[in-house]
């Protein structure tokens, strides 16, 4: 999508794409919110887990990111901000599905997932505010408003929805069949979006095509030193399964809700933001998958490992 949306957009005169934001915004997000389990926050277990995941995620990865832009980017406060934007939203669904993968601890991977959606969603504009207030006139309101457009309507009517599934069809029929198809629908909004974004900006990426390159760069190293950071932290201070939830749940970014807010707030000048956010999924899904592979290296093998293979043993 980020090939096609450059090659249209050098060829033909794609503005008219900038109706489509919202819409596509709405299927990215929408679908995502009805799979949100909020009422897993309610319960306190797990929650120096929680603590030492949200103090990693707003107190610690936000200013790498921002001092990253700022060595890389000087002169370019816009791409600062995308890539502020992508460190502020914590957590999605691949939160959740990587910790599955990894055999990490999944009710700690879904709280963190909806706390730090509900207070990245809050400090968002006020961290934009304060790092880059200075040099970017931040349109305060439009982000607040377009916050709430694009994750909390977006929350309470897919809270709605899945109780209204749940009446209507049952429990089990959502949980084994209907349940799956929605993060294809949300893929569908993602993709949309980054074709959208690259049409948009295709002149100025074809004009200097090593930006791209000049984009991964930072990504990648914010990324590696978000999961040595995570690492270091789960190795020291908690069990196999909380330690792999609070890599994943520090590590993983909401990138959708980061390129719905780009896109919806800053109008014009937010398809420039959203390029190094949508770069910034090449990264993560790639980075994400290597880290699974070597999860039994860095955390020991689970308890389910160990019993299948003492299981094995025995009956040899």
């Amino acid at each position: 999508m980020v090939l096609s949306g450059v090659v249209s957009g050098y060829f033909f005169d794609m503005s008219f794409l900038k109706i489509t934001v919202m819409p596509l915004t709405f299927l990215m997000v929408y679908p995502m919110m009805i799979n949100l389990q909020i009422e897993k926050v309610i319960t306190l277990k797990g929650m120096k887990c929680q603590i030492a995941a949200q103090i990693i995620n707003f107190g610690v990865i936000p200013f790498i990111a921002f001092g990253l832009g700022n060595y890389f980017f000087p002169k370019s406060p816009m791409i600062v901000l995308g890539l502020l934007f992508a460190s502020l939203l914590p957590t999605s669904g691949m939160t959740i599905s990587w910790t599955g993968f990894a055999k990490g601890n999944m009710n700690a991977a879904i709280k963190m997932t909806v706390i730090g959606l509900i207070i990245g969603s809050i400090a968002t504009p006020l961290y934009a505010k304060l790092l880059m207030g200075e040099v970017i006139d931040m349109p305060m309101k439009k982000i607040f408003m377009s916050i709430i457009i694009v994750v909390f309507l977006p929350m309470i009517f897919g809270y709605l929805t899945k109780i209204l599934i749940i009446k209507y069809f049952g429990k089990d029929q959502y949980q084994n069949n209907i349940k799956q198809k929605f993060p294809m629908l949300s893929t569908l909004g993602v993709l949309g979006i980054v074709y959208v974004a690259m049409c948009l900006k295709a002149r100025c990426i074809t004009a200097n095509p090593t930006i791209l390159i000049d984009y991964l760069i930072p990504l990648a190293l914010l990324y590696l030193i978000n999961f040595v950071i995570s690492t270091i932290v789960a190795k020291l201070f908690f069990n196999r399964g909380d330690g792999i939830a609070l890599v994943y749940g520090t590590v993983m970014r909401n990138l959708s809700i980061a390129l719905a807010i780009a896109m919806t707030a800053f109008s014009e000048r937010g398809s420039e933001i959203a390029i190094i956010i949508a770069m910034a999924y090449i990264i993560q899904v790639q980075s994400a998958a290597w880290y699974v592979k070597f999860t039994e290296k860095i955390f020991g093998e689970s308890k389910n490992q160990i019993l299948n293979y003492d299981m094995n043993r025995a009956i040899v």
